[in-house]
């Protein structure tokens, strides 16, 4: 992968709709502090928008080599959370809620 869009595609094509029935999410991402985009989660859908959203119900804050290494499976979102590498600002476990919307 070669940059921070290219993960951000990657990732919502692994999208889990079955997982996302019922629900109304909105995750944000902040990315080497300059990029951001959030993931709008809805009744089985994944919307990607790029920018801030202040609907936001949770932030993750990481830089873009961790976001790739995530996205390709190199990396367990969890480990880079407890390795520093990845932040979340807001609803902690709504975070834990994309390991089963996006799967490996």
């Amino acid at each position: 992968m070669t940059s921070v869009a290219d993960a951000v595609q990657a990732m919502k094509a692994k999208f889990n709709p079955a997982a996302a029935a019922g629900l109304d999410l909105v995750f944000g991402f902040r990315i080497d502090d300059s990029k951001h985009f959030s993931l709008i989660v809805k009744d089985n859908t994944c919307e990607l928008q790029e920018g801030e959203n202040p609907d936001a119900q949770v932030t993750l804050v990481m830089d873009g080599d961790t976001l790739k290494d995530i996205v390709s499976g190199e990396t367990d979102g969890m480990q880079a959370f407890m390795g520093g590498k990845l932040r979340a600002e807001g609803d902690m476990m709504l975070a834990m809620k994309l390991s089963d919307l996006f799967p490996a």
